[in-house]
Protein backbone atom coordinates (compact mmCIF):
# COMPACT_ATOMS: atom_id res chain seq x y z
CA UNK A 1 0.00 0.00 0.00
CA UNK A 2 1.60 3.41 -1.01
CA UNK A 3 0.73 6.53 0.29
CA UNK A 4 0.97 9.93 -1.74
CA UNK A 5 0.32 13.35 -0.21
CA UNK A 6 -3.06 14.74 -0.89
CA UNK A 7 -3.71 19.10 -1.07
CA UNK A 8 -6.24 18.60 1.25
CA UNK A 9 -3.51 17.38 4.29
CA UNK A 10 -4.15 13.92 4.41
CA UNK A 11 -2.45 11.28 2.21
CA UNK A 12 -4.01 8.93 -0.42
CA UNK A 13 -3.56 5.15 -0.22
CA UNK A 14 -2.66 3.35 -3.46
CA UNK A 15 -2.77 -0.38 -3.90
CA UNK A 16 0.25 -1.35 -6.26
CA UNK A 17 2.64 -4.20 -7.24
CA UNK A 18 4.32 -4.32 -3.46
CA UNK A 19 7.94 -3.89 -4.43
CA UNK A 20 7.75 -1.03 -6.26
CA UNK A 21 6.64 1.41 -4.10
CA UNK A 22 9.74 1.28 -2.07
CA UNK A 23 12.25 0.79 -4.98
CA UNK A 24 14.83 3.06 -2.65
CA UNK A 25 14.43 0.80 0.11
CA UNK A 26 15.05 -2.37 -1.97
CA UNK A 27 18.07 -3.34 -0.50
CA UNK A 28 17.77 -3.87 3.23
CA UNK A 29 14.32 -5.50 2.19
CA UNK A 30 16.60 -7.93 -0.15
CA UNK A 31 18.76 -9.26 2.84
CA UNK A 32 16.03 -9.84 5.04
CA UNK A 33 13.90 -12.17 2.26
CA UNK A 34 17.02 -13.80 1.22
CA UNK A 35 17.92 -15.42 4.41
CA UNK A 36 14.08 -17.05 4.03
CA UNK A 37 14.05 -20.48 3.95
CA UNK A 38 12.18 -22.28 1.25
CA UNK A 39 10.64 -21.32 -2.25
CA UNK A 40 9.83 -18.13 -0.79
CA UNK A 41 13.71 -17.40 -1.01
CA UNK A 42 14.02 -19.03 -4.53
CA UNK A 43 11.58 -16.94 -6.06
CA UNK A 44 12.07 -13.47 -4.28
CA UNK A 45 15.03 -12.93 -4.51
CA UNK A 46 16.16 -12.88 -7.90
CA UNK A 47 13.45 -10.88 -7.99
CA UNK A 48 14.06 -8.38 -6.15
CA UNK A 49 17.64 -8.34 -7.36
CA UNK A 50 16.25 -7.39 -11.18
CA UNK A 51 14.34 -4.55 -9.08
CA UNK A 52 17.54 -3.36 -7.35
CA UNK A 53 19.57 -3.60 -10.41
CA UNK A 54 16.83 -1.22 -12.11
CA UNK A 55 16.96 0.97 -9.03
CA UNK A 56 20.72 1.12 -7.93
CA UNK A 57 21.28 4.82 -8.82
CA UNK A 58 18.33 5.94 -6.31
CA UNK A 59 19.90 6.39 -2.98
CA UNK A 60 18.82 3.47 -0.02
CA UNK A 61 16.78 4.41 2.25
CA UNK A 62 15.56 1.70 5.51
CA UNK A 63 13.20 -1.26 5.16
CA UNK A 64 9.23 0.29 6.12
CA UNK A 65 7.94 -1.13 9.33
CA UNK A 66 9.40 -2.37 12.57
CA UNK A 67 12.49 -4.30 12.19
CA UNK A 68 11.42 -7.06 15.03
CA UNK A 69 8.46 -7.64 12.47
CA UNK A 70 10.76 -8.65 9.41
CA UNK A 71 12.83 -10.46 11.97
CA UNK A 72 10.11 -12.64 12.94
CA UNK A 73 8.75 -12.96 9.54
CA UNK A 74 12.32 -14.44 8.09
CA UNK A 75 12.82 -16.81 11.23
CA UNK A 76 9.37 -18.79 10.21
CA UNK A 77 11.14 -22.17 8.91
CA UNK A 78 9.78 -24.40 6.80
CA UNK A 79 11.56 -27.18 7.73
CA UNK A 80 10.41 -27.25 11.49
CA UNK A 81 6.65 -27.03 9.99
CA UNK A 82 7.73 -30.16 7.82
CA UNK A 83 8.75 -31.90 11.03
CA UNK A 84 5.70 -31.15 12.68
CA UNK A 85 3.48 -32.26 10.04
CA UNK A 86 5.17 -35.30 9.16
CA UNK A 87 5.27 -35.98 13.13
CA UNK A 88 1.03 -35.67 13.48
CA UNK A 89 0.38 -37.33 10.41
CA UNK A 90 2.12 -40.49 11.70
CA UNK A 91 -0.71 -41.10 14.13
CA UNK A 92 -3.07 -43.69 12.38
CA UNK A 93 -5.92 -41.08 13.72
CA UNK A 94 -6.56 -37.82 15.81
CA UNK A 95 -9.99 -38.70 15.65
CA UNK A 96 -12.02 -37.18 18.39
CA UNK A 97 -13.58 -40.50 19.84
CA UNK A 98 -10.37 -42.15 19.15
CA UNK A 99 -7.85 -44.12 21.90
CA UNK A 100 -7.38 -41.17 24.29
CA UNK A 101 -4.15 -42.84 25.77
CA UNK A 102 -0.78 -41.08 25.51
CA UNK A 103 0.82 -44.08 24.80
CA UNK A 104 -1.20 -44.92 22.02
CA UNK A 105 -1.11 -43.82 18.09
CA UNK A 106 -4.30 -41.70 18.14
CA UNK A 107 -5.52 -38.38 19.41
CA UNK A 108 -4.06 -39.04 23.11
CA UNK A 109 -1.15 -39.48 21.64
CA UNK A 110 -0.96 -36.65 19.02
CA UNK A 111 -2.28 -34.64 22.07
CA UNK A 112 0.68 -35.20 24.83
CA UNK A 113 2.94 -34.59 21.39
CA UNK A 114 1.54 -31.19 21.27
CA UNK A 115 1.86 -30.44 24.44
CA UNK A 116 4.93 -31.25 24.84
CA UNK A 117 5.89 -29.23 21.82
CA UNK A 118 4.39 -26.14 23.43
CA UNK A 119 6.45 -26.96 26.54
CA UNK A 120 9.92 -27.26 24.99
CA UNK A 121 9.34 -24.05 23.29
CA UNK A 122 7.83 -22.41 26.42
CA UNK A 123 11.56 -23.70 28.09
CA UNK A 124 13.16 -21.66 25.09
CA UNK A 125 11.51 -18.78 25.69
CA UNK A 126 12.77 -19.00 29.53
CA UNK A 127 9.42 -19.44 30.65
CA UNK A 128 7.94 -16.54 29.11
CA UNK A 129 5.43 -18.33 26.85
CA UNK A 130 2.83 -20.61 29.79
CA UNK A 131 1.08 -23.96 28.80
CA UNK A 132 -2.08 -25.25 30.02
CA UNK A 133 -4.89 -27.67 29.15
CA UNK A 134 -8.16 -26.81 28.63
CA UNK A 135 -10.46 -30.10 29.13
CA UNK A 136 -13.88 -30.94 29.57
CA UNK A 137 -16.52 -33.73 29.19
CA UNK A 138 -18.10 -33.28 26.04
CA UNK A 139 -21.93 -35.27 26.32
CA UNK A 140 -23.56 -36.67 23.74
CA UNK A 141 -24.55 -34.04 21.01
CA UNK A 142 -24.33 -34.33 16.63
CA UNK A 143 -20.85 -35.68 16.15
CA UNK A 144 -20.74 -37.70 19.52
CA UNK A 145 -22.31 -40.74 19.65
CA UNK A 146 -21.28 -40.99 23.71
CA UNK A 147 -19.73 -38.61 25.85
CA UNK A 148 -16.00 -38.03 25.66
CA UNK A 149 -13.36 -35.96 27.24
CA UNK A 150 -12.01 -32.98 24.71
CA UNK A 151 -8.88 -31.27 25.41
CA UNK A 152 -7.83 -27.63 23.67
CA UNK A 153 -3.73 -27.43 24.26
CA UNK A 154 -3.68 -23.75 25.00
CA UNK A 155 0.30 -21.66 24.80
CA UNK A 156 -0.35 -17.97 26.32
CA UNK A 157 2.06 -15.15 25.87
CA UNK A 158 1.40 -12.59 28.18
CA UNK A 159 1.46 -8.86 27.09
CA UNK A 160 4.14 -6.72 28.63
CA UNK A 161 2.42 -3.32 28.69
CA UNK A 162 -0.01 -2.61 31.78
CA UNK A 163 -2.64 -0.94 29.88
CA UNK A 164 -2.52 -3.78 27.07
CA UNK A 165 -1.87 -7.05 28.94
CA UNK A 166 -5.74 -8.26 28.92
CA UNK A 167 -6.15 -6.83 25.51
CA UNK A 168 -5.88 -10.76 23.50
CA UNK A 169 -5.13 -11.76 20.05
CA UNK A 170 -5.45 -15.62 19.16
CA UNK A 171 -3.99 -17.69 16.63
CA UNK A 172 -5.62 -21.15 16.58
CA UNK A 173 -5.86 -24.90 14.81
CA UNK A 174 -7.87 -27.89 14.90
CA UNK A 175 -5.80 -31.18 15.60
CA UNK A 176 -8.32 -33.68 15.37
CA UNK A 177 -8.64 -35.41 11.82
CA UNK A 178 -11.27 -37.95 10.58
CA UNK A 179 -11.94 -39.46 7.41
CA UNK A 180 -15.28 -40.10 4.96
CA UNK A 181 -17.20 -41.25 7.69
CA UNK A 182 -17.64 -39.00 10.77
CA UNK A 183 -18.40 -41.45 13.86
CA UNK A 184 -15.27 -43.93 12.22
CA UNK A 185 -12.57 -43.50 14.73
CA UNK A 186 -10.30 -46.62 13.92
CA UNK A 187 -9.29 -45.66 10.35
CA UNK A 188 -6.31 -44.17 9.28
CA UNK A 189 -7.09 -40.42 9.17
CA UNK A 190 -3.98 -38.38 8.90
CA UNK A 191 -5.18 -34.89 8.31
CA UNK A 192 -2.16 -33.51 6.28
CA UNK A 193 -3.88 -30.74 5.31
CA UNK A 194 -6.90 -30.64 7.82
CA UNK A 195 -5.39 -29.12 9.99
CA UNK A 196 -1.95 -30.61 10.45
CA UNK A 197 -1.18 -27.96 8.56
CA UNK A 198 -2.88 -25.09 10.83
CA UNK A 199 -1.15 -26.79 13.84
CA UNK A 200 2.39 -26.61 12.34
CA UNK A 201 1.37 -22.94 11.73
CA UNK A 202 0.42 -22.14 15.08
CA UNK A 203 3.42 -24.59 16.91
CA UNK A 204 5.52 -22.54 14.50
CA UNK A 205 4.28 -19.27 14.93
CA UNK A 206 4.86 -20.05 19.17
CA UNK A 207 8.39 -21.19 18.95
CA UNK A 208 9.37 -17.87 16.63
CA UNK A 209 7.39 -15.15 18.47
CA UNK A 210 7.96 -16.28 21.89
CA UNK A 211 11.49 -14.67 21.47
CA UNK A 212 9.94 -11.23 21.50
CA UNK A 213 7.90 -9.15 23.23
CA UNK A 214 4.20 -7.84 22.64
CA UNK A 215 2.21 -4.99 24.50
CA UNK A 216 -0.74 -6.90 23.67
CA UNK A 217 -0.78 -10.85 24.72
CA UNK A 218 -0.99 -13.56 22.08
CA UNK A 219 -2.36 -17.02 22.35
CA UNK A 220 -1.25 -20.11 20.52
CA UNK A 221 -4.09 -22.61 20.29
CA UNK A 222 -4.18 -26.12 19.29
CA UNK A 223 -8.24 -27.36 19.52
CA UNK A 224 -9.79 -30.44 19.07
CA UNK A 225 -13.38 -31.75 18.58
CA UNK A 226 -13.30 -29.48 15.25
CA UNK A 227 -14.80 -32.07 12.50
CA UNK A 228 -17.49 -33.09 15.12
CA UNK A 229 -19.17 -29.42 15.60
CA UNK A 230 -16.19 -27.42 16.37
CA UNK A 231 -16.98 -28.54 20.13
CA UNK A 232 -13.31 -27.47 21.59
CA UNK A 233 -13.51 -24.03 20.51
CA UNK A 234 -17.14 -23.15 21.78
CA UNK A 235 -16.09 -24.81 24.87
CA UNK A 236 -12.78 -22.05 25.44
CA UNK A 237 -15.03 -19.39 23.62
CA UNK A 238 -17.87 -19.63 26.10
CA UNK A 239 -15.43 -20.01 29.45
CA UNK A 240 -13.58 -16.68 27.35
CA UNK A 241 -17.03 -14.61 27.24
CA UNK A 242 -17.91 -15.72 30.87
CA UNK A 243 -14.83 -14.66 31.78
CA UNK A 244 -15.25 -11.38 30.17
CA UNK A 245 -11.76 -11.39 28.19
CA UNK A 246 -10.65 -9.32 26.21
CA UNK A 247 -10.34 -11.08 23.54
CA UNK A 248 -9.28 -8.49 20.48
CA UNK A 249 -9.39 -10.66 17.05
CA UNK A 250 -8.81 -14.70 16.69
CA UNK A 251 -6.90 -16.15 13.21
CA UNK A 252 -8.24 -19.04 12.25
CA UNK A 253 -5.84 -21.62 10.17
CA UNK A 254 -7.57 -24.26 8.73
CA UNK A 255 -6.57 -26.24 5.16
CA UNK A 256 -3.65 -23.91 5.05
CA UNK A 257 -1.35 -26.95 3.18
CA UNK A 258 -2.24 -27.25 -0.29
CA UNK A 259 -1.25 -24.68 -3.27
CA UNK A 260 -2.86 -27.66 -5.85
CA UNK A 261 -6.95 -27.02 -7.04
CA UNK A 262 -9.12 -30.38 -8.08
CA UNK A 263 -8.56 -29.20 -11.74
CA UNK A 264 -4.41 -29.44 -11.47
CA UNK A 265 -4.44 -25.06 -11.12
CA UNK A 266 -1.29 -24.15 -8.95
CA UNK A 267 -0.87 -20.89 -7.08
CA UNK A 268 1.66 -20.80 -4.47
CA UNK A 269 1.19 -17.04 -3.79
CA UNK A 270 -2.43 -16.61 -2.62
CA UNK A 271 -4.13 -17.27 0.50
CA UNK A 272 -8.09 -16.70 1.12
CA UNK A 273 -8.90 -14.77 4.17
CA UNK A 274 -12.92 -15.01 5.47
CA UNK A 275 -14.23 -12.39 7.28
CA UNK A 276 -18.03 -11.83 8.41
CA UNK A 277 -19.97 -8.85 7.78
CA UNK A 278 -23.48 -8.62 9.71
CA UNK A 279 -23.58 -11.68 11.96
CA UNK A 280 -26.60 -14.50 10.21
CA UNK A 281 -29.91 -13.91 12.18
CA UNK A 282 -28.91 -10.19 13.64
CA UNK A 283 -31.76 -7.68 13.56
CA UNK A 284 -32.15 -3.88 14.07
CA UNK A 285 -33.14 -4.91 17.31
CA UNK A 286 -29.87 -6.20 18.02
CA UNK A 287 -28.35 -3.10 18.57
CA UNK A 288 -27.37 -2.93 14.82
CA UNK A 289 -29.72 -0.35 13.84
CA UNK A 290 -27.31 2.66 13.35
CA UNK A 291 -24.74 0.17 11.27
CA UNK A 292 -27.34 -0.54 8.91
CA UNK A 293 -29.12 2.84 8.91
CA UNK A 294 -25.31 4.16 7.42
CA UNK A 295 -23.78 1.99 5.42
CA UNK A 296 -21.29 0.07 7.75
CA UNK A 297 -22.35 -3.19 7.07
CA UNK A 298 -19.25 -4.00 5.76
CA UNK A 299 -17.42 -2.45 8.70
CA UNK A 300 -17.87 -5.22 11.50
CA UNK A 301 -14.96 -5.37 13.69
CA UNK A 302 -14.16 -8.89 11.70
CA UNK A 303 -14.08 -7.14 8.34
CA UNK A 304 -12.16 -4.03 10.20
CA UNK A 305 -9.38 -7.03 11.48
CA UNK A 306 -9.34 -8.77 8.23
CA UNK A 307 -8.02 -5.43 6.60
CA UNK A 308 -5.58 -4.88 9.20
CA UNK A 309 -4.38 -8.54 8.22
CA UNK A 310 -4.18 -7.44 4.82
CA UNK A 311 -2.63 -4.38 5.64
CA UNK A 312 0.61 -6.17 7.62
CA UNK A 313 0.88 -8.43 4.97
CA UNK A 314 1.41 -6.16 2.12
CA UNK A 315 3.80 -4.38 4.30
CA UNK A 316 5.81 -7.37 5.54
CA UNK A 317 4.84 -10.34 3.61
CA UNK A 318 4.41 -8.70 -0.41
CA UNK A 319 5.30 -12.11 -2.23
CA UNK A 320 1.67 -13.30 -0.57
CA UNK A 321 -1.54 -12.10 -1.82
CA UNK A 322 -3.99 -12.53 0.77
CA UNK A 323 -7.37 -12.33 -0.60
CA UNK A 324 -9.92 -10.81 1.52
CA UNK A 325 -13.49 -12.80 1.29
CA UNK A 326 -16.55 -11.14 2.75
CA UNK A 327 -18.05 -14.36 4.28
CA UNK A 328 -17.81 -15.90 7.42
CA UNK A 329 -16.57 -19.37 5.37
CA UNK A 330 -17.38 -21.09 2.61
CA UNK A 331 -20.04 -22.69 1.51
CA UNK A 332 -21.33 -25.54 3.62
CA UNK A 333 -18.37 -25.92 5.19
CA UNK A 334 -17.39 -24.05 8.97
CA UNK A 335 -14.58 -23.53 11.15
CA UNK A 336 -13.46 -22.51 14.54
CA UNK A 337 -13.71 -18.58 13.81
CA UNK A 338 -17.59 -19.78 14.16
CA UNK A 339 -17.35 -20.49 17.98
CA UNK A 340 -15.81 -16.62 18.74
CA UNK A 341 -18.01 -15.17 16.26
CA UNK A 342 -20.58 -16.65 18.10
CA UNK A 343 -19.47 -14.77 21.37
CA UNK A 344 -19.54 -11.40 19.70
CA UNK A 345 -15.64 -11.46 19.19
CA UNK A 346 -13.68 -10.39 15.95
CA UNK A 347 -13.04 -14.02 13.99
CA UNK A 348 -11.43 -14.51 10.94
CA UNK A 349 -10.42 -17.73 8.65
CA UNK A 350 -7.60 -18.27 6.49
CA UNK A 351 -7.57 -20.90 4.02
CA UNK A 352 -5.64 -22.08 0.83
CA UNK A 353 -6.66 -20.49 -2.42
CA UNK A 354 -8.38 -23.48 -3.91
CA UNK A 355 -9.67 -26.96 -2.26
CA UNK A 356 -9.38 -30.30 -3.52
CA UNK A 357 -11.94 -32.31 -1.72
CA UNK A 358 -10.77 -35.63 -3.00
CA UNK A 359 -7.86 -34.98 -0.01
CA UNK A 360 -10.21 -33.57 2.95
CA UNK A 361 -12.31 -36.28 5.21
CA UNK A 362 -11.94 -38.66 2.71
CA UNK A 363 -10.99 -42.42 3.54
CA UNK A 364 -7.22 -42.89 2.03
CA UNK A 365 -7.14 -45.54 -1.01
CA UNK A 366 -7.33 -45.30 -5.07
CA UNK A 367 -10.70 -45.59 -6.51
CA UNK A 368 -10.58 -45.95 -10.35
CA UNK A 369 -7.26 -44.53 -10.37
CA UNK A 370 -7.99 -41.44 -8.34
CA UNK A 371 -6.10 -41.38 -5.06
CA UNK A 372 -8.14 -39.85 -2.62
CA UNK A 373 -7.29 -39.24 1.17
CA UNK A 374 -5.67 -36.07 2.83
CA UNK A 375 -1.63 -37.07 3.14
CA UNK A 376 1.51 -35.53 3.44
CA UNK A 377 2.65 -35.97 0.33
CA UNK A 378 -0.24 -33.67 -0.84
CA UNK A 379 1.14 -30.50 1.08
CA UNK A 380 3.52 -27.48 0.37
CA UNK A 381 5.24 -26.98 3.24
CA UNK A 382 7.19 -24.06 1.81
CA UNK A 383 3.37 -22.55 1.03
CA UNK A 384 2.30 -23.07 5.11
CA UNK A 385 5.90 -21.18 6.04
CA UNK A 386 4.61 -18.08 3.90
CA UNK A 387 1.03 -18.42 5.57
CA UNK A 388 2.78 -18.82 8.47
CA UNK A 389 4.66 -15.61 7.96
CA UNK A 390 1.03 -13.48 6.79
CA UNK A 391 -0.55 -14.43 10.14
CA UNK A 392 3.57 -13.32 12.44
CA UNK A 393 3.37 -10.19 10.73
CA UNK A 394 -0.72 -9.25 11.81
CA UNK A 395 -0.09 -10.67 14.92
CA UNK A 396 2.97 -8.51 15.61
CA UNK A 397 1.46 -5.62 14.57
CA UNK A 398 -1.44 -6.04 16.04
CA UNK A 399 -0.32 -6.81 19.57
CA UNK A 400 2.11 -3.84 19.68
CA UNK A 401 -0.55 -1.58 18.25
CA UNK A 402 -2.68 0.40 20.61
CA UNK A 403 -6.09 -0.79 21.26
CA UNK A 404 -8.65 0.32 18.78
CA UNK A 405 -10.15 3.72 19.77
CA UNK A 406 -13.37 3.33 21.94
CA UNK A 407 -16.80 5.52 21.24
CA UNK A 408 -16.16 6.69 18.01
CA UNK A 409 -18.54 9.11 16.39
CA UNK A 410 -19.53 10.79 13.51
CA UNK A 411 -21.58 13.80 14.83
CA UNK A 412 -24.89 14.24 12.92
CA UNK A 413 -25.79 17.50 14.55
CA UNK A 414 -26.72 19.76 11.82
CA UNK A 415 -26.90 19.36 8.31
CA UNK A 416 -23.52 20.70 6.68
CA UNK A 417 -20.68 19.35 4.54
CA UNK A 418 -17.89 19.13 6.94
CA UNK A 419 -17.55 16.01 9.03
CA UNK A 420 -16.65 15.86 12.47
CA UNK A 421 -15.35 12.32 14.13
CA UNK A 422 -14.80 11.96 17.66
CA UNK A 423 -13.59 9.39 20.26
CA UNK A 424 -12.69 8.34 23.57
CA UNK A 425 -8.81 8.86 24.73
CA UNK A 426 -6.77 6.07 24.39
CA UNK A 427 -4.57 5.24 27.59
CA UNK A 428 -0.86 3.70 25.87
CA UNK A 429 2.27 5.15 27.01
CA UNK A 430 3.43 4.90 23.68
CA UNK A 431 0.70 6.04 21.79
CA UNK A 432 1.85 8.56 18.82
CA UNK A 433 -1.91 9.86 17.73
CA UNK A 434 -4.72 8.88 15.79
CA UNK A 435 -5.22 8.14 12.16
CA UNK A 436 -8.36 8.67 10.26
CA UNK A 437 -9.01 6.57 7.64
CA UNK A 438 -11.71 6.94 5.01
CA UNK A 439 -12.68 5.56 1.41
CA UNK A 440 -15.59 5.65 -1.34
CA UNK A 441 -18.86 4.08 -0.43
CA UNK A 442 -18.04 1.25 -3.30
CA UNK A 443 -14.42 0.68 -1.92
CA UNK A 444 -13.33 -2.37 0.04
CA UNK A 445 -10.17 -0.87 1.45
CA UNK A 446 -8.95 2.20 3.17
CA UNK A 447 -8.11 4.92 -0.01
CA UNK A 448 -7.26 8.00 2.06
CA UNK A 449 -5.34 8.69 6.03
CA UNK A 450 -4.72 11.51 8.16
CA UNK A 451 -2.92 11.37 11.50
CA UNK A 452 -3.52 13.77 14.35
CA UNK A 453 -2.08 14.47 17.40
CA UNK A 454 -2.43 11.93 20.41
CA UNK A 455 -3.69 14.70 22.70
CA UNK A 456 -6.99 14.93 19.95
CA UNK A 457 -10.70 13.20 20.49
CA UNK A 458 -11.71 15.02 17.82
CA UNK A 459 -11.15 16.36 14.31
CA UNK A 460 -13.07 18.42 11.67
CA UNK A 461 -12.66 17.10 8.40
CA UNK A 462 -13.44 20.47 5.84
CA UNK A 463 -15.29 19.55 2.73
CA UNK A 464 -15.10 16.01 2.91
CA UNK A 465 -19.13 15.12 3.47
CA UNK A 466 -19.94 11.83 5.33
CA UNK A 467 -22.35 11.25 3.24
CA UNK A 468 -20.42 10.35 0.45
CA UNK A 469 -17.56 8.52 2.14
CA UNK A 470 -16.97 5.62 4.46
CA UNK A 471 -14.79 6.83 7.60
CA UNK A 472 -12.70 4.75 10.13
CA UNK A 473 -10.49 5.91 13.20
CA UNK A 474 -7.27 3.73 14.45
CA UNK A 475 -4.92 4.25 17.29
CA UNK A 476 -0.92 4.52 15.98
CA UNK A 477 2.19 3.68 18.21
CA UNK A 478 5.34 5.41 18.25
CA UNK A 479 6.71 3.13 15.70
CA UNK A 480 3.96 3.64 13.54
CA UNK A 481 1.70 0.22 14.55
CA UNK A 482 -1.78 1.06 13.68
CA UNK A 483 -5.22 -0.56 14.93
CA UNK A 484 -7.67 -1.63 13.13
CA UNK A 485 -9.82 0.79 12.50
CA UNK A 486 -13.60 1.47 13.82
CA UNK A 487 -16.27 2.28 12.49
CA UNK A 488 -17.94 5.85 13.66
CA UNK A 489 -21.83 5.66 14.92
CA UNK A 490 -23.91 8.75 14.32
CA UNK A 491 -23.99 10.77 17.62
CA UNK A 492 -25.27 14.37 18.92
CA UNK A 493 -23.04 17.47 19.51
CA UNK A 494 -21.08 18.68 21.62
Amino acid sequence: MTEVPEAAGGVKRVASAPAMPHIAGMKPMLLIFAALPGTFAAIATPFLISVQLLAQETPPAPAPGDPDIARMVSEISAERIERSIHILTSFTTRHTLSDPSPNGNDIGAARAWIRAEFERIAGASNGRLQVELDAFQQPRAPGIPQPVEIVNIVATLPGTQPESHDRIYIVSGHYDSCSSNLLDFESPAPGADDDASGVAAVLELASVMSHYEFNATIVFMAVAGEEQGCYGSAHWAAQARQKKLNIAGLINNDIIGSTRAEDGGHDSATVRLFAQGVPPGKTPGDGLSALFSTGGENDTPSRELARAIKEASVLYMPAMSVKLIYRTDRYLRAGDQQSFLDQGYPAVRLTEPAEDFRHQRQEVRVENNVTYGDTTDLVNFAYIADVARVNAAALAVLARAPASPRGVQVVTAKLENDTTLRWQANTEPDLAGYRIVWRDTTAPFWEHTLDVPKDATSHTMHDISKDNVIFGVEAVDAAGHASPAVYPLPGPGP
